[in-house]
């Protein structure tokens, strides 16, 4: 079965080719446009959906060497995200299923990303915590099955990956702030400034990160400029060694309280690597997932694999779906 899969969440216009399960193709334009703002502008991202989508789609059938004839559904994007970005993908999938007469399945975005692990891992098993930490989402969820999700904790305020992009800003790293900040935190010295790590009591499973965005705008002001330019990297590792520990304490004081021993960490920051390698180290005996970089940050393929698994499993959508900005997983 081959499926097309297309996300237009935010800034990243994708699609992609599943094929009983393998990646046949996995195309993203990533949005260079909000640079200079220092983050997503939505009417912006709109408008660039809508002029590279069809290229981006057709680029990803010609990859795969599958014909339009051969597919047997498409996946799409309703939610979370922004709504005119959303909008564009699903109006896009909407006239290309009705034309190839082939169904269409409206895919969870949240649900996607944590489905990225089973498809570079299909021997994973129920039941597992999954951390799903991105930009706009940091949770802890317990998954008993597919589509059996139970909300352990979220955070209060601001999610880990806003925390680092609004981070990278104070410190003029640019943006996206996740992978600016990483960059920057080479050969910095993590211990050097002591933020803060909220909410790290052995049965909370909530997060906050908008008081340690505080400390770091408050620290900055307290330093000159001649200071500033010799601690950068001191400054970025310890911020970004911050947010790390607390998702990592969490992460572990969940499968410890849920006496669970395997995990995945999906979402944009599972990229980051001072994540990855912390996890592996700390969360021993404990398995933990992770998707490779290409599935960690928002991209198709995630979305056509969940749209296989719907299909198989005989779920269908009439055309009438709507898109759903703030969609949650349960």
């Amino acid at each position: 079965m081959s499926v097309l899969g297309i996300e237009t969440s935010c800034d990243e216009t994708a699609a992609a080719i599943i094929h009983n399960g393998k990646v046949l193709s996995n195309i993203i334009h990533s949005q260079q446009i909000h640079q200079s703002s220092g983050g997503v502008i939505p009417e912006l991202a709109s408008r660039e959906h809508e002029y590279y989508l069809n290229t981006i789609v057709q680029k990803a059938i010609t990859t795969s060497a599958v014909n339009k004839s051969e597919l047997r559904g498409i996946a799409v994007t309703q939610g979370p995200g922004l709504a005119g970005s959303l909008l564009t993908g699903v109006c896009f999938a909407k006239g290309m299923s009705l034309g190839l007469k082939i169904p269409l399945i409206p895919i969870n975005h949240l649900e996607a990303h944590i489905c990225a692990n089973f498809l570079e891992t299909p021997a994973l098993t129920y039941p597992l915590i999954c951390l799903l930490v991105s930009g706009g989402h940091t949770q802890l969820w317990h998954i008993m099955e597919q589509d059996k999700y139970h909300l352990l904790g979220e955070t209060r305020d601001d999610a880990a990956g806003e925390a680092l992009d609004k981070g990278a800003r104070i410190l003029g790293l640019g943006y996206p702030g996740g992978p600016a900040i990483e960059k920057c935190a080479v050969g910095g010295n993590s211990k050097a400034i002591e933020f803060p790590r909220a909410l790290l009591g052995k049965n909370n499973l909530e997060f906050s990160f908008s008081g340690l965005k505080t400390a770091l705008l408050y620290y900055m002001k307290n330093l000159d400029e001649s200071e500033n330019n010799n601690n950068i990297n001191d400054i970025a590792a310890s911020y970004q060694s911050a947010v790390v520990d607390v998702l990592i304490t969490k992460l572990k004081n969940a499968l410890e309280l849920t006496a669970i021993n395997t995990c995945v960490i999906a979402g944009g920051v599972s990229a980051n690597k001072i994540l990855r390698e912390s996890a592996i180290i700390h969360l021993a005996p404990a398995k933990v997932h992770f998707p490779s970089l290409p599935l960690c940050t928002d991209n198709a393929a995630m979305v056509a694999y969940l749209g296989e698994l719907k299909l198989i499993t005989g779920k269908n959508s009439s055309l009438s779906f709507p898109v759903l900005p703030n969609l949650s997983l349960t």
